[in-house]
């Protein structure tokens, strides 16, 4: 499709027929990000006061809390807004329905997390939640010269992209140029094949999982694979921490910068790395609070939590949510002159990719999509000690259904064979590895090609 088209038509109109205020919110974002800082702390402030009356009217759960809080709202500052508790994956897992808003105009529709942490997340999201994160991805791609509707790439592996393969899915990707190749499968003979199709694309933008895109580049190199894209302008990563080793060599390998992106299924897109590599919060949609374990704002340059507050996340909202993703603010200011905040450091959560007995690679998030979907879930830990032998450890609740032990089993024979040999255990407490991290998908044994 000609790209033009894409973006005067094709898009545009997707959008208006679900909904979703895509392109005014982000003609929106191109003025605003130009506000000086002191401004779109103003604006984030409005925003925010709006989101809270809207919790006050209809998520019951949110409304306790600020009705039980000591918030001025009569002389209503961000300090005031502190005073607010913080809250958790556990808060939403156990008391979701109570925070979201059914009849939030535009709908309200159910969504899961992929539990990068270990704890599953069910939660709900709205139209303006979903315009907010795609104009704010739109932007940052603007930034390296990547417009909407130019040729993209996905190495993604998420079954709610993958699994509408029917012929309406397949047309509106083609009308919008953008082609996912399946990160959930990189086996030998798939990564050549996405290589040829890749080279055959001719793609602006690849987007991708850090640890997918790099297996990809290795794979090429170790079997001298060559591949020549002029139109590429950058390779976006995200899902996980992008690692300065990992930067190089996919740059090396496709001659363009790697720029990464910051954000979780439930907090939404927060950030994009600019032409500077300077990491730039989506602070028009975001509040970003960055605390030590007692809670206390930490300096700029120093790590602690992230905690998020969606300013358009009214379906459900997400108000200073406990992420568990470590960050650094920066003193910096953006190099172009922007008013967005700058994110200093993110060390995030990574994840170890998983063995099929047939040679394929299979992202971690495959198992993970597995864990997700059931009750009664609210952390676990998934090790693959051999080809066919793995490991569940499951921290649950009141909700936990002993029928799940055979849903999961039959889940891992779909995924690894009839092969697979899945020990499950109920436990009341996860082991951290040695670094003191909890990773939740840990494999044993490495990839050769």
């Amino acid at each position: 499709m000609n790209p033009f088209i894409s973006r005067r038509l094709i898009y545009p109109l997707q959008e208006t027929i679900l909904q979703r205020p895509t392109f005014s919110y982000l003609a929106d974002l191109e003025k605003t990000q130009w506000y000086s800082r002191k401004d779109i702390e103003s604006l984030q402030l409005r925003k925010l006061k709006a989101l809270l009356s809207s919790a006050k009217k209809h998520s019951p759960w949110h409304a306790n809390r600020i009705e039980n809080s000591t918030i001025n709202f009569d002389n209503f500052t961000l300090d005031e807004f502190k005073k607010l508790p913080t809250m958790t994956r556990k808060d939403i897992q156990q008391h979701g329905n109570e925070m979201a808003w059914h009849n939030v105009p535009g709908g309200c529709f159910r969504y899961t997390t992929g539990g990068s942490c270990g704890q599953p997340l069910i939660f709900n999201y709205g139209r303006s939640r979903q315009a907010s994160d795609a104009a704010g991805r739109i932007r940052a791609r603007r930034w390296w010269g990547v417009n909407v509707g130019d040729p993209e790439i996905y190495l993604w592996g998420a079954p709610v992209e993958l699994n509408k393969t029917d012929r309406i899915k397949t047309i509106r990707d083609r009308l919008l140029n953008q082609l996912i190749l399946n990160a959930f499968e990189m086996s030998p003979e798939n990564m050549s094949l996405y290589l040829r199709v890749i080279q055959k694309f001719k793609p602006k933008c690849i987007y991708g999982y850090a640890s997918s895109i790099e297996l990809l580049a290795k794979y090429a190199i170790q079997t001298n694979q060559q591949i020549s894209l002029p139109n590429l302008k950058v390779v976006c990563t995200t899902g996980e921490p992008l690692y300065s080793e990992q930067r190089e060599l996919i740059s090396n390998f496709f001659n363009v910068p790697v720029a990464n992106e910051f954000g979780s299924r439930d907090a939404g897109f927060i950030a994009h790395a600019n032409s500077h590599q300077q990491m730039l919060l989506l602070s028009e949609s975001n509040i970003l609070e960055v605390l030590d374990n007692a809670g206390n704002p930490v300096k700029p340059g120093t790590m602690g939590e992230a905690v998020m507050t969606g300013l358009c996340s009214e379906a459900q909202p997400f108000i200073r949510y406990r992420t568990g993703d470590m960050v650094k603010l920066s003193k910096d200011i953006d190099k172009d002159g922007k008013g967005l905040h700058v994110i200093e450091e993110i060390i995030g959560r990574n994840t170890d990719f998983l063995l099929h007995e047939n040679g394929s690679i299979i992202h971690a998030l495959a198992v993970i999509y597995i864990l997700r979907e059931i009750a009664g879930v609210e952390q676990f830990k998934i090790t693959q000690h051999a080809i066919n032998e793995f490991e569940v450890l499951i921290l649950n609740n009141h909700l936990w259904n002993p029928a799940s032990f055979k849903f999961i089993e039959k889940k891992f024979k779909s995924r690894f064979g009839n092969s697979c040999i899945t020990h499950i255990h109920l436990t009341h407490k996860i082991p951290p590895e040695v670094s003191g991290k909890i990773r939740q998908v840990v494999s044993k044994i490495q990839p050769q090609f």
